[in-house]
């Protein structure tokens, strides 16, 4: 299932992760690990953050992933199933409310 992972990392940690090197690492790790159709890192909230857009095989990876972010980062995390356009097509087609 597409999902759409939303993570906003602590400032304090991430600082630390900066000036140590180890940020860009985790990113790298993350990115390799989920392969996502898209990754966009944007200053959200008024914190570091990143977006991703990733194909989730089975509901157990979302310990995997918020861990990662979690135990890492001291990151917030949220993950969405979200719709590109053929998908949205293909439900509205299926729909007969």
């Amino acid at each position: 299932m597409r999902m759409l992972l939303r993570a906003r990392l602590d400032t304090h940690t991430s600082n630390a992760g900066v000036k140590d090197g180890s940020l860009p690492r985790l990113m790298e790790k993350i990115v390799e690990e989920l392969k996502p159709e898209a990754a966009y890192f944007a200053p959200l909230d008024g914190g570091r953050s990143c977006l991703m857009v990733f194909d989730m095989q089975d509901s157990s990876q979302i310990v995997g992933i918020g861990e990662k972010f979690f135990q890492e980062a001291d990151a917030e995390v949220e993950l969405n199933p979200v719709m590109n356009l053929d998908d949205l097509k293909k439900g509205l087609a299926d729909f007969t409310g």
